[in-house]
């Protein structure tokens, strides 16, 4: 070997979880070392979901314009140039890029090697003809997009979310394999910018979500122009034309596959280091370590909840860990977040009602309300949607889920209130601006109080009260 050095810190991946522990323990002192095989910033930045949210706003934009009617404004169906729609696309991660670069973390003390590392023992990796020993390792490849097993499919060109942000021409017809947040968004987007899409799903749309939420979905889907296909079973794949079991031919011009996700953990090597892993992600205890206690493994490489967040999350659990020895410091999952980026959003946080009603039982209680109800939703005539939280009898908040306008930005409070262990008496009692779209999170708080405040017994009560003078 070349050269071989002895750090405290090895970070394998230099997207979005491996990136926070690097610079977190470089500027904490530490001497690390970040190994990147590909592109910094990892899949978020360059496939997922930045390139993903920079397409979706520029659908919306085309959305925008053809029903600019309801306002009373005429404007006609959108040109859309792909190819500056393309340029448009790269121009957003090269202005987010070099807070991810090379040059940044070099500046922060960590040395970058852009080489693929795999280990040769519990505590040594190589990398080209670079051998590093650490005090710990870090594990944080993230993932890539699931490829199903049907036939055919492996034999022709299909796009993921790695290519399909390099089309310069609009698709004729975008056929969407799996109907889950990313087949949902990106079958949106392109359907507004013109193409025809169908989306074929095995079970159905949105499965992990609340499904009268996920109809909001659906339905708005639908009206868009995008044919669903849900329960059905794909036999073959011929070039870009879908066989489905029945014989069923659907032609398409382009396939994209959007069928979930597996961790990367091919040519670590792994065993060598004693590290246990299966295929749905690499195996860790509460603080984040794997079988081998030196190692640590974070965000999409260990499956469960494969968000950027939570890579971003799990790397402040191995600082605290790792660097300043907390025992008590282990992962919480009760308050997660998730968004589908569609329109109308759908945002989740901690239970849902489905769930709930496995913990809580008889104990399980509603908070509803509707956005046709909120007069800024009425003012930007995006009137569909719904929230829903998820609370004990005693009004302590379990979960939430919204659909409607900018339900990703309106989550967040419900995400500090079951982090908090708070209740609906504390959402009630909040004073939200008027008008805006957060006054669902209020109304929907004060409605579980609806029924006792103007019950016959506190009727009663003031009419008591007003005798007294």
């Amino acid at each position: 070997m070349a050269e071989t050095l002895d750090v405290d810190i090895a970070v394998i991946g230099g997207g979005s979880g491996g990136l926070s522990v690097a610079a977190g323990a470089s500027q904490l002192g530490q001497k690390v070392v970040l190994f990147e095989r590909a592109r910094m910033g990892g899949d978020c930045l360059n496939y997922g979901c930045v390139p993903s949210k920079a397409t979706i706003a520029a659908s919306r934009a085309a959305a925008a314009i053809r029903e600019a009617t309801r306002f009373g404004i005429t404007a006609g169906e959108p040109l859309v140039d792909y190819a500056r729609l393309r340029e448009h696309v790269r121009g957003v991660i090269a202005a987010i890029a070099p807070n991810d670069s090379v040059e940044r973390f070099t500046g922060l003390g960590v040395r970058v090697i852009q080489q693929a590392a795999r280990f040769t023992g519990p505590n040594e990796v190589v990398a080209g003809d670079i051998r590093v020993r650490a005090r710990r390792f870090v594990i944080a490849t993230g993932s890539s997009a699931a490829v199903p097993p049907i036939p055919g499919l492996r034999d022709g060109p299909f796009l993921t979310n790695e290519t399909v942000f390099d089309l310069d021409r609009r698709p004729d017809h975008l056929i969407v394999i799996g109907g889950g947040p990313i087949g949902c968004e990106l079958a949106q987007a392109h359907r507004r910018l013109g193409a025809k899409v169908t989306i074929l799903e095995l079970a159905t749309l949105l499965p992990k979500d609340d499904p009268e939420l996920a109809d909001f979905v659906r339905r708005r889907l639908r009206h868009d122009g995008i044919t669903i296909r849900e329960g059905i079973k794909i036999a073959r794949v011929e070039g870009s034309t879908v066989v489905l079991e029945d014989g069923e031919r659907l032609e398409g011009s382009h396939l994209l596959v959007a069928a979930g996700r597996k961790p990367t953990v091919d040519g670590l090597d792994l065993d060598k280091a004693g590290v246990q892993f299966t295929p749905k992600g690499i195996g860790v205890d509460s603080k984040l370590r794997t079988s081998n206690r030196r190692i640590y493994a974070i965000g999409d490489c260990i499956g469960g909840f494969q968000f950027t967040h939570m890579a971003g999350y799990h790397a402040g659990i191995v600082i605290r860990h790792a660097l300043f020895r907390l025992p008590w410091t282990k992962v919480d999952h009760s308050a997660v977040p998730w968004v589908t980026y569609t329109e109308p959003e759908l945002a989740n946080v901690g239970l849902t009602e489905a769930e709930a009603k496995k913990t809580l039982g008889d104990g399980l209680r509603l908070a509803r309300w509707p956005f046709h109800e909120n007069d800024r939703a009425q003012t930007e005539r995006q009137t569909e949607g719904l929230i829903k939280v998820v609370a004990d009898a005693r009004g302590r908040i379990h979960g939430a889920g919204i659909v409607g306008p900018q339900a990703g930005e309106l989550l967040l409070p419900w995400c500090l209130a079951i982090q908090k262990k708070l209740t609906l008496r504390d959402m009630a009692g909040v004073i939200a601006p008027y008008p805006t779209l957060s006054e669902v999170s209020k109304r929907a708080a004060g409605s579980f109080f609806t029924p006792t405040l103007f019950s016959p017994k506190t009727r009663r009560l003031v009419r008591l009260l007003a005798r007294l003078g």
